[in-house]
């Protein structure tokens, strides 16, 4: 899939506008760059160190934020809908249309862009529809499409058994998995699937047109739901257009958060995952013996290299005094949940656990995911059914020559080149039964 290429700065004459309230004079820091990609742990240490647990940030050129580095300041404003609500319409006006960020951004009738009543209307609609969802067959239907997915190339093109043979595991697949499985709980056919998921792209792709890529996102929805309105059936979509009082825009944004959320951070979940089991003796050198599980490289992700790793944005309405910092009225506050993970001040030998599962990466308050457990249960199934498949699986290059995708909320894998030894295509599984 081709972008459109990053618009020079000389295109966006608002890049003068940046504010540095709250932090007097103090420069903030980007977090778009693809330096800040390469290493952003390298940028959290060091921002810890010169300002405390809040750091001032710039999430785009010329647009300013407060970013979170400290756990208990991060649990302290995700709890307090008060004083720290998501409602970004106060917020919104201050920046322009072509704003590379505001799709992820902007107001929207769902629980993540709403507080109060709207928040608890929202949120009970979403988790009626979710605990729909029949688990042991998601299990099931996961493993249809997977082994048709390895078939592709784990035969090498053909190559005889025990040569070499190699594939790109985000693009062949990963990415078709998790869409794939975003469709049959969603309810999308396999046009909307594609739209739905180019739109989500292109939303969370920095070098993309993101306003471009949520039009299209919005317009493929809004006849998902026409169509499920007359032929409804057992997913998500159809469960909340029956169970809910939601209108057709209130409907679309709901699915707008739940494949946003269902989509690219899950497939990075499972990336780079991948990537730490591949490459870190701590999981490759005992994988076989069965002393680690894929659950447990999951929550060491989750706490070290949480694939959305900075969002949970909140506007105070008010300045509001927080760590001795007086963060300014209607400025985005960002959480850092792979820098709030990793803490100095909380960081012990308990945290450095395997089970562990105390991190952030689903966020906390009225707010959190409610969808972990379908989050926890497809990684874990995507990377077993993979790995099982291909004991012998290798990264393909170095871990230094692998690279990030820029952006300042996503922690996200370029690519996951790969090797193994070839083997003969796996039986198909059987159907699950209506």
């Amino acid at each position: 899939m081709t972008t459109p290429q990053r618009p020079g700065t000389t295109s966006r004459p608002w890049l003068s506008r940046a504010v540095k309230q709250g932090f007097g004079e103090q420069a903030p820091h980007p977090m778009y760059t693809p330096e800040f990609a390469k290493d952003p742990h390298a940028a959290y240490i060091q921002w810890r160190s010169a300002h405390g647990s809040l750091a001032p940030v710039e999430l785009a050129p010329g647009v300013p934020a407060t970013l979170v580095l400290g756990h208990s300041t991060a649990l302290q404003i995700l709890n307090d809908e008060t004083h720290f609500p998501a409602d970004p319409r106060a917020w919104q006006p201050s920046v322009p249309s072509g704003c590379p960020i505001l799709p992820m951004m902007e107001w929207r009738p769902n629980a993540l862009r709403s507080s109060g009543y709207a928040h608890q209307r929202y949120r009970a609609a979403n988790v009626a529809a979710i605990e729909t969802v029949d688990q042991h067959k998601m299990r099931a239907v996961l493993e249809q499409m997977a082994v048709p997915l390895i078939n592709e190339f784990c035969t090498g093109g053909g190559a005889a058994p025990r040569t070499m043979a190699s594939a790109e595991l985000l693009g062949q697949y990963i990415y078709p998995l998790v869409y794939q499985m975003l469709a049959f709980v969603l309810g999308f056919d396999a046009d909307t699937n594609e739209q739905v998921g180019l739109g989500m792209a292109m939303m969370f792709d920095a070098a993309a047109d993101a306003e471009a890529g949520g039009a299209l996102m919005v317009t493929a929805l809004d006849e998902h739901i026409q169509r499920k309105r007359a032929q409804p059936g057992d997913d998500i979509t159809s469960h909340l257009i029956a169970s809910s009082d939601l209108s057709t825009e209130e409907l679309i944004h709901q699915l707008v958060t739940l494949q946003g959320a269902g989509s690219e951070p899950l497939a990075h979940l499972i990336s780079g995952t991948l990537m730490l089991m591949l490459t870190d003796e701590r999981f490759a050198g005992d994988l076989l013996g069965g002393s680690l599980s894929t659950r447990d490289a999951l929550d060491e992700v989750l706490f070290t290299n949480p694939p959305l790793a900075n969002y949970c944005i909140t506007y105070p309405p008010q300045p509001t005094l927080i760590d001795k910092v007086w963060l300014p009225a209607n400025q985005p506050v960002v959480i850092s949940m792979a820098a709030s993970n990793t803490d100095p001040a909380i960081h012990s030998d308990r945290f450095d656990q395997f089970g562990n599962r105390a991190h952030l990466a689903w966020g906390a308050g009225p707010h959190r995911c409610p969808a972990q457990h379908l989050g926890y249960q497809v990684a874990t199934d995507a990377i077993d059914n993979l790995l099982d498949a291909l004991p012998e699986l290798q990264l393909a290059v170095s871990v230094e020559e692998l690279t990030w995708r820029p952006g300042p909320f996503h922690r996200a894998l370029e690519s996951l080149p790969v090797r193994f030894p070839a083997s003969a295509p796996l039986p198909l599984p059987l159907s699950f039964p209506e």
